[in-house]
């Protein structure tokens, strides 16, 4: 027996249900054009924040970089069950062991705190000082824009992997090495 032409155009309000369940999972949340939304930046990693590691004095600003954890997998036999011996001293059963794989952690994940120009003196005459000073030295080969973009951004960290943090968050010490900032009478 065929189906009667309504029941093939309108299904059943489960299946209706059901279908519209899972296009609302579909949905985007905010990133538009099917992009998901943009995580805000953890402070210091991507970029500078105030809130510095503990006792960083007041008015500062800081960026950090992270050191994994390395962890390692130790194998080893433990006995289940010991030999056993017969009355003669003879061995009637092996021992039985058994394989066990723990991990260990080696060494815990660090955060490398180190300081930083503050945001508010971050404006696009610093940035195309910094484009310049980095191209100057070989580390940068696009155009003075003035945006901390990411040509800018991976130059730098090309430029601070040398001698300061892994970052593309400039450090402080770097600034002042590329004449970028002032260094204080006391640092001389």
């Amino acid at each position: 027996m065929r189906a009667p032409l309504y029941e093939l155009f309108y299904p059943c309000p489960a299946a209706l249900a059901l279908t519209l369940a899972s296009l609302a999972g579909c949905a985007d949340p905010g990133g538009g054009a099917g992009r998901p939304a943009a995580e805000p930046p953890e402070p210091g990693v991507a970029v500078a924040t105030r809130e510095g590691p503990a006792g960083a004095p007041p008015g500062t600003c800081w960026g950090k970089t992270l050191t994994p954890a390395v962890i390692e997998t130790v194998t080893s036999q433990v006995q289940v069950e010991p030999a056993k011996m017969g009355k003669d001293g003879t061995i009637s059963a092996l021992p039985v062991y058994r394989t066990e794989s723990n991990q260990q952690i080696v060494r815990p994940r660090q955060e490398n705190w180190f300081e930083t120009p503050c945001p508010d003196t971050l404006d696009p005459e610093f940035y195309a000082s910094l484009q310049r000073a980095l191209q100057a030295r070989g580390f940068y080969s696009g155009a003075i824009t003035g945006i901390f973009d990411g040509p800018t951004r991976a130059a730098l960290r090309r430029y601070q992997r040398q001698d300061g943090p892994d970052s593309e968050v400039l450090a402080l010490t770097t600034a002042r090495n590329l004449g970028l900032v002032i260094v204080p009478l006391s640092a001389l």
